[in-house]
């Protein structure tokens, strides 16, 4: 947890440090800072099961016995 925790931390960091060096402005910094990795959290969850999905499929191709359409 304290890894997840400081990583975080970072990607806010780093988050508002982009915005603010391009911006100038506290404000728009601070927001991009906390949007941005709500976004990325959503995006990951979709980015999650497209992966599994995938994995799946390749797993069924290379055992065609555990395929459901198999005969």
């Amino acid at each position: 947890m304290t890894k997840t925790i400081t990583f975080a931390c970072m990607h806010f960091s780093i988050a508002f440090g982009v915005v603010y060096l391009l911006t100038g402005s506290v404000m728009v910094g601070g927001a991009v800072a906390l949007i941005e990795p709500a976004i990325n959290t959503v995006a990951f969850y979709f980015h999650e099961k497209l992966w599994n999905r995938l994995e799946r499929r390749r797993h069924a191709d290379q055992n065609p016995m555990l395929s459901p359409f198999s005969a």
